[in-house]
């Protein structure tokens, strides 16, 4: 028998978009139900995306460290031949998704959130069936809010399957794979291609574009593709996967035309697929819904609306950037006007991190932005100048901080840096331009020392003509 359920709020989805507007719909009294259809509460963030991966790419980095201890020794200190059970790693990994699932699920329950474990379909704007364990529900609701998410894009000619795999399930391999082919040289692909390549894995990256990042500026990238090569890690640019078939000696080769147009093979015994995600949209009845779209994504209004009156749309669904902190920011501004709050999504800024070797942050206006202009000031000041990246051998990758700003009023327009760490200085990167902070903002703040961040004050101070450390 069909139970019938209506509510106020109903969310589909319960990723970072959808279960932050859950909490933040339950604080603010709105009956809500979330129905969690994917890869479990946190969404692919917290199971299968952001925060398995910082694991993983920790622990090869603690592995990494103790590697060179055993080898000749590191700042004075050895040790014996590591070995690596990522059997082990990977239940570690799990037990920390497990942990924050329950985390998420008692903020939802504090938050008199009802959680729906089941797979959503509409039959119309506002009415989806939901089967579960327990039998079908069928929901009503006054308003919705999407927030499906994203998935893997799978290559007709490189199907997920057997060796061939999507990041998901490169987060839950038993062992290193002795070769592994990364297709795509994209920020997931880098990261999992890193950290594999210290956890001993022999690695090479197929990247269709003529340089890696592509979406960054060349500076940013330089001080990863010199980490990679220096690392051994093959490089394949400008070049296009083929098929992939197994080979006699138990693994397998992929077929790859080089950037000349001449046909090779390479050894894989992985080939781990990240050409980007698309947005979940089907298999939930999106077309029964009436919503307006734009190309692949769900078109919204800087209120998250959707062309459907009171059906809303958050995260990965609604378009670039696909990143996680975007779908939560979102989620809160709709469940508030909802509320009767008057928001608009509307950030001047929203920084994005590639957890690479070394890392990459990126917020406002880049050096492509602002190519050609003469109003404007870039200002650059290494790492290889602060006492605290030294210090922690952060200082000698080419690692940097860069300020853009206006010249004639010294607002801030940009910031972005390289190097070990700074992904922990994004916030402050975000911050300063969404207060709207000129140079003389951060020149004038009293940086703690010796940190990272004197870096940005450095750069700031450079780009008013008296940086001290340079």
């Amino acid at each position: 028998m069909t139970q019938n359920l209506k509510t106020k709020v109903l969310i589909i989805g319960a990723g970072t978009g959808g279960y932050v507007a859950g909490i933040r719909c339950g604080q603010l009294g709105l009956e809500t139900v979330l129905v969690d259809g994917g890869d479990g509460l946190g969404g692919t963030c917290l199971n299968v995306g952001c925060i398995p991966s910082k694991a993983i790419i920790h622990a090869a980095g603690k592995y990494e460290t103790v590697l060179k201890a055993a080898g000749d020794g590191t700042l004075g200190i050895t040790a014996s031949a590591p070995a690596i059970d990522l059997s082990k790693t990977v239940a570690w990994k799990d037990g920390i998704v497990r942990k924050l699932n329950a985390g998420v699920a008692a903020l939802l329950k504090k938050a008199k959130v009802k959680v729906i474990k089941g797979w959503a379909e509409f039959t119309d704007a506002k009415t989806c069936r939901v089967e579960t364990a327990d039998g079908p529900i069928l929901i009503t609701a006054e308003h919705v809010i999407l927030a499906t998410g994203s998935e893997p894009v799978e290559l007709p000619f490189l199907p997920f399957g057997g060796d061939v795999i999507s990041s998901t399930e490169a987060l839950s391999l038993p062992e290193v794979p002795r070769k592994l082919v990364v297709v795509g040289g994209g920020y997931i692909g880098l990261e999992l291609g890193i950290a594999f390549r210290k956890l001993g894995a022999e690695v090479a990256i197929v990247e269709m574009a003529d340089r890696l990042l592509p979406l960054y500026d060349k500076a940013l990238t330089d001080p990863v593709q010199k980490w990679l090569e220096k690392h051994g890690v093959e490089l394949f640019l400008g070049a296009r996967a083929g098929g992939f078939g197994p080979n006699s000696k138990g693994g397998g080769k992929l077929n790859v035309t080089d950037k000349d147009g001449n046909p090779m093979q390479l050894d894989a015994d992985k080939v781990l697929v990240t050409v980007g995600r698309r947005p979940r949209t089907q298999g939930w009845g999106l077309e029964t819904m009436g919503v307006a779209m734009d190309g692949p994504f769900v078109k919204i209004d800087n209120r998250c609306a959707t062309s459907m009156k009171n059906v809303w749309a958050v995260g990965d669904l609604t378009g670039e950037p696909m990143l996680a902190h975007k779908g939560s920011a979102q989620g809160e501004v709709v469940a508030e006007i909802i509320a009767g709050h008057d928001r608009v999504f509307d950030p001047v800024t929203i920084a994005a991190v590639c957890f690479t070797e070394p890392e990459i942050v990126s917020a406002g206006l880049g050096p492509q932005d602002v190519e050609g202009r003469d109003d404007v000031i870039q200002s650059v000041f290494p790492f290889a100048a602060i006492g605290r990246a030294l210090a922690i051998e952060a200082g000698e990758d080419g690692g940097f901080v860069r300020v853009i700003a206006s010249k004639a009023d010294h607002r801030i327009l940009g910031i972005q840096a390289v190097g070990q760490h700074v992904s922990e200085m994004s916030n402050s990167f975000a911050q300063m331009l969404e207060m709207g902070a000129v140079l003389e903002d951060v020149a004038g703040t009293i940086h703690v020392h010796p940190t990272l961040g004197e870096a940005f004050h450095e750069a700031s101070l450079r780009a008013l003509g008296h940086a001290i450390h340079i």
